[in-house]
């Protein structure tokens, strides 16, 4: 048995994941718990750790194939030409031992931010805290001096630095 890839349809991993192992396959994918802001509110989200695809374990002379192009969610096996990609076993076991990680803060102290929103638009600042539900602290800088301010995190977006 060996493990093999599926490209799912957008945003049908799970769907895809649920049909497979109803039909009797071995599949799996990992996920990865990440903040997002939704509605002006950082929310934690539960998504696929590799968007549009799982692993699935197959027997190359036993297993039937068919029936996972036509399952509901999948698109296809990845494949290179005629051949169906694999993966390592160890890399799969890798995955599955890995210890789950803290949830991916969207914005932690210190993070450059930039103002997206509002009056401040254009300016950049620090992210000091989460204010509440939907409200931040930002330090910015203005007249030659630090100044703390409360604004709509709908307002700021992570500078990549």
């Amino acid at each position: 048995m060996r493990w093999y890839v599926v490209h799912t349809r957008p945003r049908q991993e799970e769907r895809a994941l649920e049909n497979l192992t109803r039909q009797g396959y071995s599949a799996w994918m990992p996920w990865l718990e990440i903040e997002k802001i939704r509605r002006g509110r950082i929310t934690k989200v539960i998504e696929p750790m590799f968007s549009r695809y799982l692993f699935i374990q197959l027997d190359q002379v036993s297993s039937n194939w068919g029936p996972i192009r036509s399952t509901l969610g999948v698109s296809k096996l990845v494949s290179f030409g005629n051949q169906a990609a694999t993966v390592p076993d160890e890399l799969v076991e890798f995955l599955r031992r890995s210890p789950k990680e803290e949830t991916k803060r969207i914005l932690s102290k210190g993070d450059l931010v930039e103002f997206v929103k509002g009056p401040l638009k254009g300016l950049t600042g620090i992210f000091e805290q989460q204010d509440g539900d939907i409200r931040a602290m930002v330090l910015i800088e203005l007249m030659n001096q630090s100044h703390k301010v409360q604004v709509s995190l709908e307002e700021l977006k992570p500078m990549v630095v």
